[in-house]
């Protein structure tokens, strides 16, 4: 007991020597020359076997830099991605590291360091470490989608995330909405019917029954404009209407929208929704420059 005691002393006081060392040395040295050791395995042997306490303190570090770039509004961040690095190399369970970590080096500069795929990094990092942390999930498909418009990678992301016990319900939610506007037309339509009959809240079930609504009608549309380009390939002209394609058997007879009212072929072999406005969220069958209630 008194052996560890004695380490403890020891380590507690090295990391203490090494703060006033820094805050010494930063007028003549930069933080980076002061800090930076490439290699976690180095501090680590340094460490005598407390990494949590070091990490504690790449941690502190890490924040205050931040915190005095941003007050300088520099836009230079550079050691804040190897700082968040070490200090999850040393903890790989410093959850609040990868966390707002990801979030200074999401923002886009003079505020942050504006690197997104840094944040993706960490946080993908910390998911192998943590896979039990549903928002890890959530950052990851949050930077996905506001920053890198990438949403399909958006919804993985937001549906791994759900999958985890005790999870926020609103991740499902994000899975399927992203998921849909990324084009997985099949897995949202998955998602949105399991929240539809899992739910219990009305507002959510009528939001996932417009969803759903939606996606049909995207689909629909697609399938219609595939078929007439198809008979255009043949024939050598596109269709007049849908009544053409209904005389040649290519359909069995004039396609409706979910509201009931017929679909409308344009003569460049576009489809049109009649009304609309009066079905949310479809991104598909539009006017040129129109857009629907997201």
């Amino acid at each position: 007991m008194g052996v560890l005691w004695f380490l403890l002393i020891v380590c507690f006081a090295g990391s203490v020597l090494i703060e006033r060392k820094i805050d010494q040395l930063r007028p003549a040295a930069t933080l980076e020359e002061v800090l930076y050791i490439p290699s976690s395995k180095v501090v680590k042997r340094m460490c005598l076997g407390f990494e949590a306490l070091v990490a504690d303190i790449y941690w502190t570090r890490a924040v205050q830099y931040f915190g005095a770039q941003h007050v300088d509004n520099s836009g230079q961040y550079k050691l804040l991605y190897p700082l968040l690095d070490m200090a999850t190399d040393l903890d790989p369970r410093l959850i609040p590291a990868y966390e707002f970590g990801s979030i200074f080096l999401t923002q886009p500069r003079p505020r942050g360091a504006g690197e997104p795929l840094k944040a993706v990094a960490l946080l993908q990092k910390g998911i192998r470490q943590n896979p039990d942390s549903w928002r890890l999930y959530q950052g990851l498909g949050f930077i996905y989608y506001l920053e890198l418009k990438d949403y399909p990678a958006a919804g993985r992301a937001f549906e791994q995330g759900s999958k985890i016990p005790g999870a926020h319900p609103f991740l499902k939610i994000m899975a399927a909405r992203t998921l849909q506007q990324g084009g997985d037309y099949q897995t949202a339509q998955m998602l949105w019917q399991s929240i539809y009959e899992s739910f219990n809240d009305g507002m959510i079930r009528d939001n996932a029954f417009k969803h759903l609504r939606a996606l049909q009608v995207d689909q629909e549309v697609l399938q219609l404009e595939a078929l007439a380009r198809a008979y255009a390939a043949r024939t050598g002209h596109l269709p007049a209407g849908f009544s053409e394609l209904v005389a040649v058997h290519v359909l069995r007879s004039v396609p409706r929208d979910p509201l009931g009212y017929p679909y409308e072929l344009l003569p460049d072999g576009h489809v049109m929704v009649k009304f609309y406005h009066e079905l949310p969220f479809i991104t598909h069958g539009l006017p040129p420059g129109a857009a629907t209630k997201r």
